[in-house]
């Protein structure tokens, strides 16, 4: 015990350990979406790669720590200062490899994801097999040893979150955030250098000397343990998958909403670990029976994570339901040490016995999230997926209490989770609706027409037809101007470009923008990236936006627009139209940084506009001015250009004359409705020769330089228009 107390000291230490391992994965998976794309394909391909490299990591540190005369201590130290290299140096490398490989296809990026974390990721999975096998040789417990270091490191990881989405993102941008990691890293190796020293000469260990071999035989076949570690990492990664989208669609995809809930979800694997540690003194019946339990009550509460969280959001914020997310993770990663208990010896292979169980966890795992993130979603709404895991969490929980030969407790097991199931109907029918507007749900114009949910993105529109994309208004499902006012917005673009023949659109929403610009009289095609296909079949439902469908002059790809846009540098347009999202959600950067207005520019032709939306983000708007020699804001809109922007009245006059749409011209000029209307757009250029600024004015770049010159340039690295929102 006297030695047991000494080696408290690399608690502290490894739960150090996981706050980097963490940030890395926060920074490293956001800077390869942005080589790779944000499309659900790109996330599951990146995410898998990350979880595979530290299954191998497992495996590797499993092998080594067979041997009894490995320095495990020194080879984790090692391990630390391996992966601290690779931190400073990886975003430099990303971006090297960028150069020669942005834009690949969903395979190709799934195996440069893996190529670009495979080293790290590995040496991150060895660290635990080699410290739980140090444990083991001084404990001879193998679940108290993966208990309590499985909780400090994870607990580690999920303080991270937390920091990251508060401080680390926000202040210290990607490279600072790697930066601040890597040194995490060292002073972790440093500090188990100096106790191996320290302990070497107080002989608490002998190296080269093998533990004695277990005192009895695992109660639990080891082929049984992979089995039951798999399909409850399945089961974990699909509730978190769930829960990502819950929590994304009820904070309109605020970007600190993924890295909350991540914490939420590894601080209760983190406590439900060091709970397990209680329960490592059984036999294999009871072991059985109790991880039946604790399979069945987090899918339960896994369960009704969702339905509660459309309540309680209506009322308080969102951050108060994350305690639920936390306690059904908690449940779940209560049974990996109970496996690991009932199924490996406490003799010199429990580190590799471990890491077989953990790289059969993360493969379930990455099943999951392959699974759900490609396949499920486009055919169960988050009410059909959550009554399926019910239904396998229940399954799960009753077929080991069928082993265990407690029929009546797998009976009432049985039917807990075909209650829960049945009762998914009700629970979730106004899930979207509550978590959309809040605590005006239930009042006048509140109620939704429609609900399209495909693996990319949850889309609804209300009885009015605006048109909402995760929680967030997008639009109006309607072209006509009386109708929708922002359409003066697309109309415009005759001010900025003479002849604006071929049109890139990034972004489709419900198509009003696109069925205005594929009918200017002047525009010969529109090429339409959108990342959400659910937007199509929205639009498919609505007349006045449904014949751009059937345009000939439109294109539509389901792709990422950035991505898209690096795949197809050569080819060149006339005009960029870019009415993408709000400037705080997640991921934003990626269409208003000068990264992207540098890649924006070399798809344009000589004289060719960018015209994007800002949606009234001052540093935004700084941005654009700043890189571009020509600007002009069109309310929240920016247009910009290496040529110069020439406003002609005549010319938008003209145009407005011919324009149809759909055959009928867009301004009745019989009509007085319609002539003010017109007379409101020919007067947008009047506000430009004034130093105020007005909101939906019009803005010279030189007065907009002067209103925002204290501001900083939006980049991939630093983010501003997210994290410091």
């Amino acid at each position: 015990m006297q030695k047991v107390a000494h080696f408290r000291w690399l608690y502290p230490l490894f739960f150090l350990s996981g706050f980097p391992a963490l940030l890395y994965q926060i920074v490293w998976q956001r800077a390869l979406f942005a080589i790779y794309g944000v499309n659900i394909e790109s996330v599951t391909v990146v995410v898998s790669a990350f979880m595979l490299g530290l299954g191998l990591g497992s495996l590797a540190g499993g092998r080594i720590s067979r041997n009894p005369r490995a320095p495990l201590l020194l080879l984790f130290a090692a391990a630390e200062f391996g992966i601290a290299v690779y931190g400073v140096l990886s975003l430099a490398l990303f971006h090297r490899v960028a150069t020669f490989t942005a834009g690949a296809g969903a395979a190709a990026a799934g195996l440069l994801a893996f190529g670009l974390v495979l080293l790290p990721t590995i040496l991150m999975g060895a660290t635990l097999p080699l410290l739980v096998a140090q444990l083991v040789r001084i404990s001879g417990n193998v679940g108290r040893s993966v208990g309590i270091l499985y909780f400090v490191n994870t607990l580690g990881s999920a303080a991270a979150c937390f920091a990251a989405a508060l401080l680390a993102m926000r202040y210290l941008g990607e490279s600072g955030s790697l930066r601040l990691a890597a040194l995490l890293n060292v002073a972790v190796a440093s500090g188990v250098l100096s106790l191996h020293r320290r302990w070497r000469r107080l002989d608490l260990f002998q190296t080269g000397t093998a533990p004695a071999p277990a005192a009895c035989k695992p109660a639990l076949g080891f082929r049984t343990a992979m089995l039951l570690s798999a399909v409850a990492g399945f089961i974990s990664l699909c509730y978190e998958i769930v829960w990502y989208r819950l929590y994304s669609f009820a904070t309109g995809t605020d970007p600190k909403s993924f890295a909350f809930v991540l914490g939420a979800f590894l601080a209760g694997i983190a406590f439900g670990s060091l709970f397990s540690r209680r329960l490592c003194r059984i036999d294999t019946a009871r072991g059985l029976a109790q991880i039946a339990a604790l399979v069945l009550a987090a899918n339960l509460f896994g369960f009704a994570v969702a339905p509660l969280t459309g309540l309680l959001v209506r009322h308080s914020s969102y951050l108060w339901t994350l305690p639920l997310v936390a306690l059904a993770a908690g449940l779940l990663g209560a049974t990996f040490p109970l496996i690991c208990h009932l199924s490996i010896g406490a003799d010199s292979a429990a580190g590799e016995g471990l890491s077989y169980l953990y790289l059969s966890n993360i493969v379930g795992s990455a099943a999951g999230t392959w699974l759900v993130g490609f396949v499920l979603m486009d055919y169960l709404t988050l009410r059909g997926l959550s009554a399926l895991l019910i239904l396998l969490g229940a399954g799960l929980a009753a077929a080991l209490l069928a082993a265990s030969r407690r029929r009546v407790a797998m009976l009432a097991c049985a039917a807990a989770g075909i209650a829960a199931a049945l009762a998914a109907a009700p629970l979730y029918a106004n899930l979207w609706g509550e978590m959309e507007y809040k605590d005006e749900w239930g009042g006048p114009g509140t109620s939704l027409s429609d609900v399209v949910e495909t693996r990319s993105g949850v889309v609804t529109v209300d009885y009015d037809g605006a048109v909402f994309g995760g929680g967030v208004y997008d639009g109006w499902m309607y072209a006509d101007l009386h109708d929708n006012p922002q359409i003066r917005r697309p109309l415009s673009i005759s001010f900025l470009h003479p002849d604006p023949q071929e049109i890139l659109m990034v972004g489709m929403s419900g198509g009003a923008w696109t069925e205005v610009i594929a009918n200017h009289p002047q525009v010969r095609k529109v090429v339409c990236i959108e990342i959400n296909p659910g937007y199509v079949e929205v639009i498919r439902r609505y007349p006045q936006v449904a014949p751009l469908l059937r345009n000939p002059k439109v294109e539509i790809v389901y792709d990422d627009g950035r991505r898209w846009m690096t795949r197809n540098r050569a080819r060149k347009f006339d005009l960029i139209v870019a009415d993408t999202t709000y400037s705080w959600r997640a991921h934003a950067t990626n269409l208003l940084s000068v990264e992207f207005l540098a890649l924006a520019r070399q798809l344009l032709k000589p004289g060719g506009v960018l015209y994007y939306n800002t949606t009234f983000s001052y540093v935004a708007q700084h941005t654009g001015a700043s890189e571009f020699p020509y600007a002009l804001r069109f309310g929240p809109l920016l247009a910009v250009s290496d040529s110069p922007l020439r406003l002609d009245r005549e010319r938008f006059r003209r145009i407005a004359a011919a324009y149809t749409l759909e055959g009928r011209p867009i301004f009745d000029f019989s009509r007085p409705e319609d002539v003010e209307l017109f007379a409101g757009l020919m007067r947008w250029p009047d506000t430009l020769p004034g130093a105020a600024y007005v909101s939906e004015g019009m803005e010279t770049r030189e007065n907009l330089l002067r209103r925002t010159a204290s501001l900083g340039i939006v980049t991939d690295d630093n983010m501003l228009v997210e994290w410091r929102h």
